[in-house]
């Protein structure tokens, strides 16, 4: 089956935050949303109609994870990237972002140290900072047009931190850590028994030539220090269905963690939340490739017509997602006013690259998970702007 991402899909008055919510992030309704995380393409037929026909039984009491959910995701998991698990090292929860939040008040307390690698996912900043934890930053270099870790500077600041969080694959960059590179940060946590967390949200969408590697997998340690975090939501665009599952191989981690979720019943799901994410997995492949190969021709796209319309900026080309890491440091513009050009001259709503740590100053982060005519808009936008500086 073809599918037709060009399809513009009107998402006004429709509760959404991408759309219906810009004057609170933008302060002006005259803004075109390139932002948050979620696609403007359709969700799959297939995902649509396993909801449509839960909804024929017409009575939505309470309900556990469907008994496809877990078969389901271990075969996911071990198609796409060789990684066999079993039921009980699977659990729900409803977000990853919450679960990161139960993590850290579940294996540190206040005060502990907790690394991350910015720039990166907002939220591992404030989840950190709000449970009074303490952070670790060690910053990314980018050398050569992408990512790369200070591996000296990881081992002297991971030494004395309770918790590594990893973005893997990372956002906003769009690095597909190499398997060799998530060895190394492995051993040194292991070496000074540090807990990894691994937010793998991205890892379904890395693009041609790049291959996720998830980082339970990435030697014969890993599996033994970390929590692995994933979830159909970004893959699918079902984020508003609220549903992630973990992965913990370790046996004391995984009762600790079970524990602490199910004291506060933290780890049921809803109605929605697991039948839907099954059926992605099982019918979902042949979509997720078209999609990808759609946001990779959007990627070429951008790409080349900054270098022929707007040779002052540039991009982060990822390595995975939709989202895009553009380089408008060389319109020399303090960032508080590119910020402000982008929201009140080019009228693109983007997320400010600063949100993602400091390093991301001169940054803004754009979503490409769009149809080529609202991304050529956006540029010809941007590019209206520009030229008013640049001339």
């Amino acid at each position: 089956m073809k599918y037709n991402f060009d399809e513009i899909v009107p998402r006004k008055h429709t509760d959404c935050l991408k759309y219906d919510n810009v004057m609170e992030i933008f302060g002006t309704e005259e803004i075109l949303p390139m932002w948050i995380a979620d696609m403007d393409f359709k969700t799959p037929d297939f995902i649509v109609n396993a909801i449509r026909k839960r909804l024929d039984h017409e009575l939505l009491g309470y309900s556990y994870c469907c008994r496809r959910w877990k078969p389901a995701i271990r075969s996911w998991v071990s198609r796409r990237y060789g990684w066999e698990i079993n039921d009980e090292e699977i659990g729900f929860v409803g977000g990853i972002v919450p679960a990161i939040s139960f993590a850290l008040q579940c294996f540190t307390k206040v005060g502990d140290k907790v690394m991350i690698q910015p720039p990166v996912y907002h939220p591992y900043h404030h989840v950190t900072h709000d449970l009074e934890r303490t952070l670790v930053m060690n910053p990314l270099k980018l050398i050569d047009g992408q990512f790369e870790i200070d591996f000296v500077e990881f081992e002297e600041k991971v030494k004395d931190c309770k918790l590594f969080l990893l973005c893997n694959p990372h956002n906003p960059g769009g690095r597909v850590w190499k398997k060799e590179e998530l060895a190394r940060m492995c051993e040194i946590c292991a070496k000074y028994n540090v807990l990894v967390i691994s937010d793998e949200i991205h890892c379904d969408m890395a693009l041609k030539g790049y291959k996720h590697v998830p980082f339970a997998t990435c030697c014969d340690k890993a599996k033994d220090i970390c929590i692995t975090f994933m979830a159909a939501s970004k893959t699918f665009n079902i984020a508003g269905l609220k549903s992630s599952y973990h992965v913990i191989h370790n046996e004391n981690i995984r009762h600790q963690y079970h524990e602490f979720l199910r004291k506060s019943e933290l780890d049921t799901a809803h109605v929605f939340a697991t039948g839907p994410v099954a059926t992605a997995y099982e019918q979902g492949e042949e979509w997720l490739e078209q999609m990808l190969e759609y946001v990779e021709a959007n990627i070429d796209f951008m790409e080349q017509y900054l270098k022929d319309n707007m040779p002052k900026m540039g991009m982060i080309r990822p390595q995975a997602s939709y989202l895009v890491f553009l380089d408008a440091r060389g319109l020399g513009l303090p960032h508080d006013e590119l910020v402000e050009f982008f929201i009140r001259e080019a009228k693109v709503g983007m997320n400010d690259g600063a949100m993602f740590g400091e390093q991301g100053s001169g940054y803004m982060r754009i979503n490409l998970g769009c149809p080529r005519s609202v991304l050529e808009k956006a540029l010809n936008q941007i590019k209206a702007a520009y030229d008013k500086i640049s001339c």
